[in-house]
């Protein structure tokens, strides 16, 4: 009798995806860098007064007793980002089960250069801002990593890369994206009704009802997670966790052979990559750099943040991904050296969209909110460029030959 893997479909249907989801994104950290871009530029000119209007306008949605009013700008946050997120589980949920982190053998190195990545960074931010408690809610500020942008900054020097140095950024980047997200869940949550978190439980055991009966179809899990972001976004809770929590429901595989759960990423990521990000680098990325000097720069809160993303994304990534490698817990992927792993480091210190969106919960001060975004662009900023600097250099000049990345997801 022939043995028949019923997951080894999945995992062959994965494959294509992955490759999808390394060519959107990083084509997408592109046009977010553009967002960017032209939103300082914006901030900085005589539109600038237009610009930042635009983002208070009220935006009022709802029937009955539940309507919502909001500024545009959090409308953006709040709402558009929660698809965001759901992309996010959606990614993180897959990658747990059939990709970069389904064993401990693929999964120990990414877990410590993450957990590395997250604690360094947030204890230089502390340190730099111990004599200014009211800075200190923007610890976890710096934690962050943003993928599109790293994976657009690999893109530039094409297939030189190593197609294991991306899947190993890719692994950091999604435990540093679930590590975000527990971080907003228990430190940057409001006070909760809790009326509104039990129907929003409800609303998640139906989800969960759907996902363990393999339903395929993305229409109730795209209407429950609208009832559910309203849920949690009047619970106190912030809402993009509810697209966390909608996507652990979909189903990696349905009925007759199908992939929910891959089909809903694939059919995503162009909207996220293309309009979400970009629209969300637009309408965070603004700041007026009138009257910026080196004195704005050293000031506590913004040189706590580019201090934690240049130097400690480099210290905690390397450094915790060395006691790893020389403890025998973990070892470097093949064709992946320390000097690249470094490179990674720097390229994880790319915090921008995640970074700025930690920074809108962790302070309500506009001046506080626009010291955040300085610290991040310009961390950010010279993090990007170092880290492409020296993967050029280390790199072979000469094109790799590079493994299937679906070959190595099954290794």
């Amino acid at each position: 009798m022939i043995a028949i893997n019923p997951v080894r479909p999945v995992i062959n249907a994965i494959g294509p995806a992955m490759r999808d989801f390394l060519q959107k994104e990083s084509a997408g950290g592109m046009t977010l860098i553009a967002a960017a871009a032209l939103a300082l530029v914006i901030a900085n000119s005589p539109f600038a007064s237009a610009y930042f209007a635009a983002l208070d306008v009220p935006v009022v949605a709802g029937i009955g007793s539940g309507i919502i009013d909001k500024p545009l700008l959090l409308w953006i946050n709040d709402g558009l980002m929660a698809v965001f997120f759901f992309l996010v589980g959606l990614e993180v949920k897959r990658e747990a089960l059939v990709g970069q982190l389904n064993s401990w053998n693929k999964a120990s190195l990414p877990l410590m250069a993450a957990i590395g990545g997250m604690a360094l960074p947030a204890a230089l931010y502390i340190a730099f801002n111990l004599g200014t408690p009211e800075n200190m809610a923007g610890w976890a500020i710096p934690a962050a990593t943003d993928i599109a942008f790293a994976l657009g900054i690999l893109t530039l020097l094409g297939p030189r890369v190593p197609v294991a140095l991306k899947a190993l950024l890719l692994a950091v980047a999604v435990i540093d994206d679930i590590g975000a997200i527990t971080i907003i869940a228990l430190f940057y949550t409001a006070e909760t009704d809790v009326n509104m978190l039990l129907g929003a439980a409800v609303t998640l055991l139906v989800l969960g009802a759907f996902g363990r009966a393999k339903v395929a179809s993305s229409i109730p899990y795209v209407l429950l997670g609208i009832v559910l972001w309203v849920f949690v976004l009047k619970s106190g809770v912030h809402a993009t966790l509810a697209g966390v929590a909608a996507a652990m429901c979909v189903p990696i595989a349905g009925k007759n052979g199908e992939t929910p759960l891959e089909r809903m990423e694939h059919a995503l990521h162009p909207y996220v990559a293309f309009l979400v990000i970009p629209v969300f680098g637009f309408a965070n990325a603004g700041v007026s750099l009138a009257g910026v000097g080196l004195d704005t720069l050293f000031a506590p809160l913004p040189l706590g943040i580019a201090a934690g993303l240049l130097i400690g994304k480099q210290l905690g990534i390397v450094g915790f991904a060395w006691m790893a490698v020389k403890s025998g817990m973990a070892r470097l992927p093949e064709g992946v050296g320390w000097r690249q792993v470094h490179a990674l480091s720097l390229l994880a210190g790319i915090g921008f969209t995640m970074s700025l969106f930690i920074g809108n919960l962790a302070f309500a001060d506009p001046a506080q909110v626009d010291a955040v975004k300085i610290g991040v662009l310009s961390g950010s900023l010279v993090a990007a460029v170092a880290g492409y600097l020296l993967l050029r250099a280390t790199l072979p000049a000469a094109k790799v030959n590079e493994p299937a990345l679906a070959d190595q997801g099954q290794a």
